[in-house]
């Protein structure tokens, strides 16, 4: 019996045209293997719904097609549950799928991935609930989520012109991090990520060693660096060495208590989100499937 796939495609993320992209799954997908069905999203939350329905009519595998949004939209339905999730990452920064090695050409992903791919569980994570895969983070990144989401233009950028107008005048706030109700950490950063995978997007690694399988959380406590400085830093960006820099600590947890002093935007998966000033994220170990060709 052939398996039932999915693919909800967000046709408006990254710069990708996806007018091809149903001609690219009838010709290269497998159709003794699989019968599928294309539908698209046509609001925020959409592909939630999509997903949500996909599971009552039985699809075994739901493809996310788009960027880091559209996958949290559709993995944090299946968190948990027997289907699994594919990505083609046709959105902007497209952090998950680059830390996962996945090909970007749609024809080699059909092929390698979904034709001749394997079964994975990897770690999901919440933030006061909200469930997130791959990266959430508060200071900084979070305004830029924040100032992304309500400009009409995408890319790397957007969020360049975003970084340079919005970074000298922010000033950071201090926040304390109780790391596994055991060590307690107070500072005042540029931002802190809290990294199931290694990166934003673009290739950009804030914590170069972090693994979705090994059921923790790296917690990046990144230090506002000067001026002057910034040329350095973006040199540890692009060696993905970050790591090895000054400018930022990182710890390992389960679990994270933040306490902060005011509500304020979150960035989860590349979106922004208002919570409270406390916070509590923590790690789902194996708890999401995913296809992938490794």
């Amino acid at each position: 019996m052939k398996k039932k796939i999915i693919f909800i495609v967000n046709p408006i993320s990254g710069h990708h045209n996806k007018n091809n992209f149903p001609n690219l799954v009838n010709n290269y997908i497998d159709k003794n293997q699989f019968e599928y069905k294309i539908v698209y999203t046509e609001r925020a939350n959409h592909a939630t719904e999509l997903t949500m329905q996909a599971i009552e009519e039985g699809y075994e595998y739901i493809a996310a097609v788009g960027g880091d949004g559209t996958i949290n939209e559709v993995a944090k339905c299946l968190i948990g549950k027997e289907q699994i999730l594919i990505i083609v990452p046709l959105g902007s920064g497209n952090g998950l799928a680059r830390h996962l090695g996945l090909p970007f050409k749609t024809e080699r992903l059909i092929n390698e991935v979904i034709n001749n791919g394997k079964v994975y569980k990897i770690d999901t994570a919440s933030m006061n609930g909200t469930p997130f895969i791959s990266i959430a983070g508060i200071g900084f990144d979070a305004l830029i989520a924040d100032y992304f989401a309500k400009d009409g233009n995408r890319g790397w950028k957007t969020y360049a012109k975003l970084i340079t107008e919005k970074y000298p005048n922010f000033k950071p706030k201090e926040y304390t991090l109780i790391l596994d109700d055991e060590k307690t950490v107070q500072c005042k950063p540029f931002f802190v990520t809290f990294a199931n995978s290694s990166q934003f997007g673009y290739n950009a690694e804030i914590s170069p060693k972090a693994s979705v399988q090994d059921g923790l959380l790296d917690v990046c406590v990144f230090k506002k660096p000067n001026i002057i400085e910034v040329p350095i830093v973006a040199t540890y960006f692009l060696a993905k060495q970050i790591d090895k820099s000054n400018f930022i600590d990182i710890y390992k947890a389960k679990k994270i208590t933040v306490k902060r002093e005011i509500d304020d935007v979150v960035n989860i998966d590349g979106e922004a989100i208002t919570m409270g000033k406390d916070i509590n994220v923590e790690i789902n170990h194996l708890s999401l499937n995913i296809l992938l060709n490794i």
